[in-house]
């Protein structure tokens, strides 16, 4: 969400960075100087004819009080009230439609995110790690892990459809222990509270962190009124449950509506959470294996921060994926994603792909965004700087530390073997149980 003095202020630019985004300014703000000007004349006219309605009141109360007749202020005042609440009611009216705009409005991203349509205009920024060499052809994740009994995808289609996933044995025990690792890591190396929120949220939270209203077909919705995918602000049921998309979603609303100490700031958060997709319009994406799941597990990295430390922190945040990557070795690249394939919520994003053999291909292992004010807005979350009378609008970042089941098929194609095994990494090994080696 966007400050409408901001956007009154600089139109222009706003403009310029929806172009740049690939989108169409006329679609997104309409006429927003049109709109703009009758709400403001709207809300003026209504307290203007309130100050002149509550002078006529005294004048009335006078009248009474000297026994003089108060009849024609009264007709007037009455006329007042009529009108007043014409004007009100055009105002909400209009101020619902200028809602409407800003909160379709993605965020501005950074002046040096790089002018882009899509991922082919996205920039290598750096890479990191050796590509092993194979004697044999390596092979891909699905192949590997049916290989060895350790995904079952034709038993999941049947319990669930397509796009889920079951990991039996040494698969199912290997997902788990990359999850403790990722914790681990982040709570006692990189200094993060662990947290485990809850794995369904309202709408009020979705709209906090962006994914409504526009993104309503790629959520899961649950319970009554599951089949109407709309969101209506204000209207919150009992049963106003979504799937959470990601623990972005739950962890940065722990503190929507409050105002944190400027003295616990940065703080940062990691949430584990199964994560739900609906995946909408990506029919015939990555129907082998298990990229693209309904159902996935993921590691979540959220900061709160001072503005003035946005940069540093999102450079920290970074660091702290890369370094799962790092640790368990396998090669990867860091991308600044352009202004056309970065995030609606997000002013500038990196990418780390991960590199799978099996497939020949670099693939995102995780995303880690520079929000600025944007969300903070949106969930009203603010923080009270030293020294100032008022609270301020905080920075949220975020970064998948990381998506669980990407880094789990990673490991089978990086660590394959000639005869069908894999070897474990071996920060792994103790979370394993000492297994180093996965085998039929």
């Amino acid at each position: 969400m966007h400050d409408l003095g901001f956007i009154r202020s600089n139109l222009e630019l706003v403009k310029a960075k929806l172009v740049a985004r690939g989108a169409n300014p006329d679609e997104l703000l309409g006429d927003f100087v049109t709109l703009d000007k009758e709400r403001r004349e709207a809300i003026l006219r209504a307290e203007t004819l309130k100050a002149k309605r509550n002078e006529l009141s005294q004048q009335v109360g006078q009248l009474k009080k000297s026994g003089q007749d108060a009849a024609e202020l009264m007709n007037e005042t009455r006329a007042l009230k009529d009108e007043i609440e014409h004007l009100e009611t055009a105002a909400v009216g209009l101020d619902d439609k200028m809602r409407g705009v800003l909160e379709h409005l993605p965020n501005l991203t950074r002046d040096e995110v790089p002018t882009g349509r899509s991922e082919a205009d996205n920039i290598v920024v750096k890479e990191w790690g050796t590509k092993a060499a194979f004697e044999f052809a390596p092979k891909p994740h699905w192949e590997i892990g049916e290989g060895l009994g350790i995904l079952d995808l034709e038993r999941a289609a049947k319990l669930s459809g397509a796009r889920f996933a079951v990991y039996m044995g040494a698969g199912a025990r290997l997902e788990r222990a990359l999850i403790n690792f990722m914790l681990d890591t982040h709570t006692q190396k990189h200094g993060y509270t662990e947290v485990l929120p809850p794995f369904m949220v309202n709408s009020k939270s979705l709209y906090g962190t962006g994914q409504l209203p526009k993104f309503a077909d790629d959520l899961f919705r649950c319970g009554e009124g599951a089949e109407d995918k709309g969101f209506v602000p204000g209207e919150y049921r009992d049963s106003d449950h979504w799937l959470v998309p990601t623990a972005e979603v739950p962890v940065t609303n722990l503190y929507r509506d409050e105002t944190l100490e400027e003295a616990k700031l940065p703080l940062s958060l990691t949430a584990y959470t199964p994560c739900f997709r609906a995946e909408a319009g990506t029919y015939g994406k990555d129907v082998r294996g298990i990229i693209r799941q309904h159902q996935f597990q993921k590691v979540e990295l959220v900061k709160f921060v001072r503005p003035e430390e946005s940069d540093a922190e999102h450079e920290k945040l970074t660091r702290h994926a890369e370094t799962i990557l790092e640790k368990l070795e396998l090669p990867y690249r860091r991308m600044l994603l352009c202004t056309g394939d970065t995030g609606f919520s997000a002013a500038k994003t990196f990418d780390l792909e991960v590199w799978l053999p099996g497939q020949g291909l670099y693939r995102e292992i995780s995303s880690c965004s520079n929000f600025e004010s944007f969300q903070a807005r949106r969930a009203n979350i603010r923080y009270k700087p030293a020294g100032k009378a008022k609270a301020e609008l905080l920075h949220t970042l975020n970064g998948s530390g990381l998506a669980v089941g990407r880094t789990w098929l990673a490991i089978l194609e990086n660590y394959q073997q000639a005869d069908g095994s894999v070897r474990v990494p071996e920060v792994l090994a103790p979370y394993m149980g000492g297994e180093k080696v996965i085998r039929k």
